[in-house]
């Protein structure tokens, strides 16, 4: 468990509750004899190269990015965490685990859990319930920006196979990079005047990206330095080694701060075959679009030339000041050295939103994937937009800015500390007469800690409605995340949404995911059902747009939580 001091700042009686379930998970685990994996990690800044140039980044163990998790689903998780960061707490995300009956351990500050001070340890313990490509990341602050994060594999349950045939894999994690420090960012974005944190330095695959130079220099001698990497380089590219005539499984996930990609193979297919954790109908595409907060997996087949060939991630969803992230798919026996002869693969034009709607349209659900429910018994509408708040720039949801407490959520609910944050129920939908397609007329939010609280297995509706920015013809695309569960995807729409375009929503074989994007002056349409008690996250995952007040919290019935605990204790 995590020390008493790590709790000092909150709820003593959130210290006790604590203490007990995970009492009671420990043992029903013990009694059920599931498989763990322990850990011990140590959170520190350490100098690092991930470009090129030596910058200060927040490193697990002396590594960078942190190291990967691998499990079958079922298994549980500990892990131990030290943080020996000298002024700042830590938590750490588990993303796209659902944390079924774990709340506490889902790393949320102030949703779920206090920070972890300096010198002090915490212990996350878990079960990976289903197989899936996912990773975990930083959840205080811009820390996931400072490079707190790496990847988490779960492979299926002993016994059971995959619906598809590979002969390896690899896994690829996208990030964008920044020279300027978090800490810059975070006062730039909280200063009057408002200071942007600009795009990106560099793109990274696996943590390696190159600054001011270009592993496809030759193709472009006039406008691009080459890159002089001899081998063993911090920043030297992370190459997939391939057989001819071999099927590989790319396992891809994105932990970007800011940056929507989108990533190509040249000379080959790829047929994606899951999203978020769950399969998918099989697809083939030539690029594959991947926003902040996304995994998928996608087969690729070795039957080209044994040549190398480019692997290109670039930027799109906004005009692009960063260039393309490089890497190579290597056939062997070739060497390294060989570069391809053709240049690496085009992005796609960064403001083609008709394109990306159509990849984002083909994802669609596996045969075996859970239905939605037909109907919902609540709906809420989520107005995004930009706003002022006192001279300050803020994003606001219906109007409100959201603001954490010091106390997390999950033990005031419990207890009731209904001094801990605004007890006002927060706005479940917008004026009618606001038009999204115009920057608001009266640009002012309010901030705010008001919760959306659900009935335990209550089936919601929520509908993310995009609207113009404070700067006419400005309206960005929002990557949404939901903490603790999975939600349908029921549909895409443009413009402002009715009740008129529930006719256009997929019941039959709507994805089933943990994040859906936005698209600019559009809505989505989601639907999940609330039967996971406990405190959620639900936000824009765009770390600035967070940071300034994009998201909400969502809470459902603790007592169900309680009452089903104290039925495995009974068992034990």
């Amino acid at each position: 468990m995590g020390s008493l001091g790590s709790f000092r700042s909150c709820s003593g009686l959130f210290l006790v509750y604590i203490v007990l379930i995970s009492s009671l998970i420990q043992a029903s685990v013990v009694a059920a004899a599931i498989k763990g994996h322990f850990y011990k990690w140590e959170v520190e800044y350490m100098f690092w190269s991930p470009d090129g140039k030596e910058n200060v980044v927040m490193g697990i163990n002396g590594r960078f990015p942190g190291p990967t998790i691998r499990a079958r689903a079922g298994d549980t998780i500990h892990i131990e965490l030290l943080n020996k960061l000298h002024t700042e707490g830590v938590v750490i995300h588990w993303h796209g685990i659902r944390q079924l009956g774990t709340p506490w351990a889902d790393g949320t500050a102030a949703i779920t859990q206090c920070v972890i001070n300096p010198g002090e340890t915490f212990s996350y313990r878990f079960t990976v319930d289903r197989a899936g490509t996912y990773f975990y990341h930083g959840h205080y602050g811009m820390q996931r920006s400072a490079g707190l994060y790496g990847t988490l594999i779960v492979d299926v349950a002993e016994g059971e196979k995959e619906p598809f045939h590979y002969d390896g894999e690899f896994d690829l994690l996208l990030s964008d990079w920044w020279h300027q420090s978090v800490h810059q960012q975070e006062v730039g974005l909280s200063s009057i005047p408002f200071r942007w944190i600009g795009e990106p330095q560099t793109l990274l695959i696996n943590g390696r990206g190159q600054y001011d130079c270009s592993l496809a220099a030759k193709y472009n001698k006039n406008l691009i330095n080459e890159c002089n990497i001899k081998g063993g380089e911090q920043f030297a590219p992370y190459i997939l080694h391939v057989q001819p005539n071999k099927t590989y499984r790319i396992r891809i996930a994105s932990t970007t701060a800011l940056a929507s990609l989108n990533l190509a193979i040249g000379g080959h297919k790829m047929l994606v075959v899951e999203a978020d954790g769950n399969y998918v109908q099989p697809f083939l595409t030539n690029s594959l679009d991947i926003y902040s907060g996304e995994s998928y997996s996608v087969l690729i087949t070795t039957n080209q030339k044994p040549n190398n060939y480019w692997i290109s991630a670039g930027v799109i969803g906004r005009e692009p000041h960063t260039p393309q992230a490089l890497t190579l798919l290597n056939y062997l026996p070739n060497s390294v050295s060989k570069l391809p002869k053709f240049p690496p693969p085009v992005t796609p034009p960064w403001n083609d939103t008709a394109r990306s709607k159509a990849f984002t349209k083909k994802v669609l659900a596996h045969m075996n994937t859970p239905k939605p429910p037909k109907n919902y018994d609540r709906r809420i509408i989520l107005l995004n937009t930009q706003n002022k708040y006192n001279g300050f720039t803020k994003w606001a949801i219906n109007n409100v800015s959201l603001s954490l407490p010091a106390t997390p959520y999950l033990g005031s609910l419990k207890y009731g500390l209904q001094g801990a944050f605004d007890q006002a129920n927060p706005p479940e939908n917008y004026p009618e007469k606001y038009d999204v397609m115009k920057p608001p007329v009266n640009p002012n939010t309010t901030v705010g800690s008001g919760i959306y609280k659900f009935g335990y297995k209550n089936t919601v509706d929520v509908i993310l409605q995009n609207a113009n920015a404070l700067k006419t013809g400005v309206s960005e695309v929002h990557p949404w995340h939901l903490h603790g569960h999975d939600f349908w995807v029921l549909g895409y729409g443009e413009g402002k949404f009715t009740n008129n375009d529930e006719s256009k929503f997929n019941l039959k074989n709507p994805p089933y995911k943990n994040t859906a994007v936005i698209f600019p002056y559009g809505w989505t349409a989601l639907r999940f059902v609330a039967d996971n008690p406990g405190a959620w996250a639900f936000h824009c995952h765009i770390e600035p747009h967070l940071h300034m007040g994009m998201g909400v919290v969502l809470a459902e019935e603790l007592n169900v939580l309680v009452i089903f605990l104290m039925r495995l204790l009974l068992v034990v």
